[in-house]
């Protein structure tokens, strides 16, 4: 018989935690095995609790659920994050997905969307709620380069000629977490070399460090 799939949820809202408990509880397949508040329980827990999926809020205080996503990925790469959230902002969405979230799912979903959510994750691959599909695709169309603010350091970094392992060091993450960042930068501006993007880097000013934050 097959294992029930070991759910975290983490949400700073008790009452909606709670809530999205007992309904995955109804289900047979699925273990919620813990309930936690922010985002620092999770990155202390994670390897204790050795979560299948993790359904992680976005906005909590202390740390975020973005910079969750991404440490969490940086220890544990095979975990699947899954963000449920009340915001269907594209902004929000696509930073989500840019930082390894592998689902997206509006709070006010149907119930069955959000274990049909964990299903598909479960499986390896991406997950979009109807309502965040709608979101992203006029802004997928119109805005290909929107790069994230995480994405805007590392490319000034990348400019300036630091190596993958220099920019690591400069903002304590993995080298592979660069190396994502990286392709994902070249994915979004259509380029393909290094120099390349730093010829972008001149020619949009972003050697000059406008709006972005070592």
């Amino acid at each position: 018989m097959k294992c029930p799939t070991r759910i975290v949820i983490v949400d700073d809202h008790p009452m909606v935690a709670e809530g999205i408990q007992s309904i995955l509880e109804g289900y047979e397949d699925i273990n919620v095995i813990a309930t936690l508040f922010d985002g620092r329980d999770i990155i202390d827990q994670v390897e204790v609790l050795d979560p299948d999926v993790i359904l992680l809020d976005l906005n909590m205080p202390g740390i975020g659920g973005l910079t969750t996503t991404e440490i969490i990925l940086e220890r544990r790469p095979k975990t699947r994050i899954l963000i449920l959230s009340m915001h269907d902002s594209p902004e929000y969405i696509s930073s989500a997905l840019s930082h390894g979230a592998l689902g997206y799912v509006l709070k006010d979903v149907p119930t069955n969307k959000i274990k049909r959510a964990i299903d598909v994750v479960m499986t390896g691959q991406r997950y979009l709620c109807t309502g965040a599909l709608e979101s992203l695709e006029p802004y997928d169309a119109s805005d290909r380069g929107q790069l994230t603010n995480r994405e805007q350091t590392i490319l000034l970094q990348l400019a300036q000629g630091k190596s993958n392992k220099d920019v690591a060091q400069n903002l304590d993450i993995s080298v592979r977490t660069v190396e994502t960042h990286r392709k994902n930068i070249k994915r979004k501006l259509g380029i393909s070399s290094t120099a390349g993007l730093t010829r972008y880097a001149m020619e949009h000013g972003v050697l000059q460090g406008t709006g972005v934050q070592l």
